[in-house]
């Protein structure tokens, strides 16, 4: 029993801190450029993960290393240009709901680009999925907003995020996602750190006005957001079962839209009923995926 409370911990703890990265990036805008706060976020995540990085260069066979600097740019760097470059023209909210996505493009890349098996009830979640999408860009994005299409940005990021996935279980199975993220997110602050050096960021705190607020978001966003999300995934993977770690998924949006609404973000009851068929249509797939799945 106290086990099981553990699990459920970590599991609320994980979706409070992914769920929270999108109100986060938010505030990291109010003074920063949408580059600087990407670049800001993977710094920090790679300086938390630095304790991980000497032994998992050891355990980690020199041959991978390519596929996992990859990895770390496909499910780590693009995504956070793409969501911070978004976030500066739609709501964190709708960023959140949005990112419901990722199993689905996780599906969808696995079929396209591995040709994993898959069933017609799997194809028939992403179909659900895709017309909650459908519905939330005309009834709120379109009409309601001129800069709708900075949405697609977040879509591009769980296409992304859906890719490493897949490209992680088919190229990179017998590592650990602490292996995984230090060295992944090492590579990241290496390839951004120039962009804070060079974009007038630590000038700005030698002014009576820095904007410390920012900061402290950008650090929380990359230390708990990026880098100790990690490790309590991979925990609770571990600990838990993949199961209950791929919940994870449809809590995230709902902490995203709470964040909002404390932050005073218009969210209609059109964006609602979008993200409760988004999260049908992966309801829909990971059924249709534990069902497929082989009986151990």
């Amino acid at each position: 029993m106290h086990q099981r409370f553990a699990h459920w911990g970590v599991f609320f703890l994980l979706s409070l801190t992914w769920g929270s990265s999108f109100i986060l990036m938010k505030i990291g805008l109010e003074a920063f450029t949408s580059y600087q706060v990407a670049s800001l976020r993977l710094v920090a995540a790679g300086i938390a993960l630095c304790p991980f990085l000497p032994k998992a260069f050891k355990q980690v066979p020199v041959n991978k290393l390519p596929v996992i600097i990859l990895s770390g740019i496909l499910g780590n760097g693009i995504p956070a240009f793409l969501f911070c470059l978004a976030e500066t023209e739609i709501d964190s909210s709708l960023a959140g709901i949005l990112n419901a996505l990722t199993p689905l493009m996780a599906l969808l890349s696995g079929i396209i680009l591995f040709k994993s098996p898959f069933k017609k009830a799997q194809l028939t979640g992403i179909f659900v999925g895709l017309m909650g999408v459908v519905l939330l860009f005309t009834a709120k994005g379109i009409n309601t907003n001129s800069h709708w299409y900075y949405a697609l940005l977040v879509i591009l990021a769980t296409i992304s995020y859906g890719i490493n996935i897949s490209m992680v279980h088919h190229k990179l199975q017998g590592l650990s996602s602490l292996q995984l993220g230090s060295i992944a997110m090492f590579f990241c602050a290496v390839f951004t750190f120039p962009i804070l050096w060079f974009s007038n960021f630590f000038p700005q705190f030698a002014q009576p006005d820095a904007p410390w607020r920012s900061l402290s978001a950008g650090l929380v966003l990359g230390v708990m957001g990026t880098g100790i999300a990690a490790v309590l995934f991979f925990l609770l993977i571990k600990r838990a079962g993949s199961m209950l770690a791929s919940m994870v998924a449809y809590a995230l949006p709902l902490v995203a839209v709470g964040w909002g609404l404390l932050a005073h973000e218009t969210i209609t009851w059109v964006q609602v009923l979008s993200m409760g068929i988004i999260l049908l249509g992966v309801y829909l797939v990971n059924k249709a995926s534990r069902a497929a799945a082989p009986a151990k």
